[in-house]
């Protein structure tokens, strides 16, 4: 291991919920939740001021719910969110070529492959570099950890939180572990810390204590040997800066099971065009279609073809979609489908099968993820508005859907630049003066990273 705090872990400040607030000023210092809606929704992301109430990440929407009733609850605005994830990703490069993402909001920077930084002087300087370029081109705040390993770089950046920078200085890292929980540990999530537990293991001191023999005796050798070294502090992984990808996939979650096979086949169908526009953005192709099915038992299914070679022909994975559709019952209903390919290539064959032949089918250009679109249209034609999303008004201007039902959608006319809440009006959903907008920029004229 490094013996210079050279590693870098960004990881923005509730980062969707930020981005909301930051977008909206009603919303700012108030308790916001991003998420599905549904009965089925979970919370992706809520803002330290909805933490209060014991909201976080990955919570069912309706717990969230009753413990912060009054906060505001939005859809994900996912391709906003990734607009803004690029301007950072873009910030991060410029410090180094090995630059890590992990998600949207995170990601390891090995500062010293960029001669960025080479001693504790430097890391410090170039961190707080970074916090203040994040805040002028983005508007938002991230907290920045840095340390001579990646796992400490990253448990120095959830010290920082929120919007703060954390040095762990070399020669300190076991007294700063000693007396943490061995949750904070990489690799050792609920099962794994209750094992421990019942060992009386609770703390990373004490696996230090019980010996490199007793671990490994505890959890075997492949799992052992690695936590009893990062109980060290020793860690040597290396910041990658490329990740192969292995699958292209998509999948929705339905608030109301399915039970009619016709939309089934709809949705299935409606999956693999997705899946397709991702696979041609990525500039890739695939051999394996892959159908994931989970039924209204919970129980899932999982059924694959594997073609004679690679294709991003949308017809040809439909097909191969339908196919593996028809073995499966789905008579109970469905609450999830997904459709993904493997084993991909950077090339395509052509002529996969008979039917297949000819021009392949356009494919549309993929303009969201699900839950992305601010309106959506549904039966009888009625425009459905996704709270949270971009309105533009011919007679108010821009604004955001605060909320829609029985006919009527409430629109907050306000952008990112305005230092008061805008005004709130109600219209139809149909009215014709009402469309969808893109979103508009945190900061003016900020230069892309």
């Amino acid at each position: 291991m490094r013996t210079a705090p050279t590693i870098l872990h960004l990881d923005m400040d509730a980062f969707y919920a930020s981005a909301e607030q930051a977008s909206k000023p009603s919303l700012r210092g108030k308790a916001v939740i991003v998420g599905g809606l549904g009965p089925r929704g979970v919370v992706a992301t809520a803002s330290y001021e909805a933490r209060v109430f014991g909201v976080h990440s990955a919570m069912p929407m309706a717990q969230a719910r009753r413990l912060a009733p009054n906060a505001a609850y939005l859809t994900p605005r996912f391709m906003f969110y990734r607009a803004i994830s690029d301007q950072v990703m873009g910030l991060l490069r410029n410090l180094s070529p090995l630059v890590e993402p992990l998600s949207l909001d995170e990601a390891f920077v090995d500062l010293e492959a960029g001669d960025a930084a080479w001693d504790e002087e430097s890391a410090r300087l170039a961190g707080a570099r970074l916090r203040a370029d994040i805040r002028a081109v983005t508007g938002l705040t991230g907290s920045v950890g840095l340390a001579a390993s990646k796992m400490l770089a990253k448990i120095a950046s959830e010290q920082a939180k929120p919007d703060g920078l954390v040095l762990i200085e070399p020669g300190t890292e076991r007294a700063l572990l000693g007396p943490m929980s061995v949750r904070i540990l990489p690799g050792v999530g609920p099962a794994t810390g209750d094992h421990l537990r019942r060992a009386g293991i609770t703390t990373v001191e004490e696996i230090v204590e019980a010996g490199e023999d007793e671990v490994v005796r505890l959890l075997g050798k492949a799992h052992g040997h690695g936590l009893y070294a990062m109980a060290l502090a020793r860690d040597d992984r290396a910041v990658v800066a490329e990740r192969d990808t292995k699958s292209v996939s998509v999948e929705d979650t339905y608030d109301v099971d399915i039970h009619d096979r016709v939309r089934v086949r709809m949705e299935v169908q409606r999956l693999a065009d997705r899946c397709v526009r991702r696979l041609r953005g990525a500039g890739l192709s695939g051999r394996t279609i892959v159908l994931k099915v989970r039924r209204y038992d919970f129980s899932t299914l999982t059924r694959s073809e594997t073609l004679r070679g690679p294709t991003d022909d949308p017809s040809v994975v439909r097909e191969a979609a339908a196919r593996l559709l028809e073995a499966v019952d789905t008579t109970g209903g469905v609450r999830l489908l997904g459709v993904g390919v493997s084993g991909l290539a950077d090339y395509t064959q052509e002529d996969l099968f008979a039917q297949a032949a000819g021009e392949p089918a356009p494919v549309e250009e993929e303009t969201a993820d699900a839950e992305v679109s601010p309106v959506e249209e549904t039966v009888g034609r009625e425009r459905h508005w996704s709270a949270g999303h971009d309105v533009r008004h011919a007679e108010y201007g821009p604004g955001w859907v605060q909320g829609s039902g029985l006919g009527r959608v409430t629109v907050r006319f306000e952008t990112p630049h305005d230092r008061e809440p805008g005004r709130v009006r109600t219209f139809r959903t149909d009215d014709p003066a009402l469309e969808p907008a893109e979103p508009l920029p945190l900061v003016r004229d900020a230069v892309r990273g």
